[in-house]
Formats: structure tokens, sequence, C-alpha cells
């Protein structure tokens, strides 16, 4: 059962912080007035990290999928 809602809820919880770290991004531009090239930058170089996670995860299930390269 724990498994179960480990295997559930951590997805869940990841892509809600992901969210709100996106939230957190626009306001910051829209706080700052960064304009349309500004936030985007924001977006660019902040959401990097964030994109390098969801990359990890999928490489990974990709592997695991194809049992190895």
């Amino acid at each position: 059962m724990r498994e179960t809602f480990e295997a559930w809820i951590t997805p869940i919880m990841i892509g809600g912080l992901i969210l709100f770290m996106c939230f957190i991004i626009w306001d910051l531009a829209r706080q700052s007035r960064a304009g349309r090239f500004g936030t985007i930058m924001l977006f660019v170089v902040l959401g990097a990290g964030m994109l390098g996670y969801i990359l990890k995860v999928v490489i990974t299930w990709l592997i695991e999928r194809n049992g190895g390269i």
C-alpha cells in the first residue's frame, strides 16, 4: 500500500512544484516589467533546471522500458 501511494504521490507533488515554480517565474517577470523578451529569458534560464529534471525522468523511463541500452 505504501509503495503504491509513493508511486502516485511523488510525480503529482513534483508536477505541482514545477507548476508553482513556473508561476513564480511568471510573477517575477510581471512585477519587474520584464517585457516579452525578458519574460522569455527568465523562463529559459530559470526553467533550465526543471527541464533537466524532466529530461532525466523521461530518459530513465525510456531506458527502463527498453531493458537498457
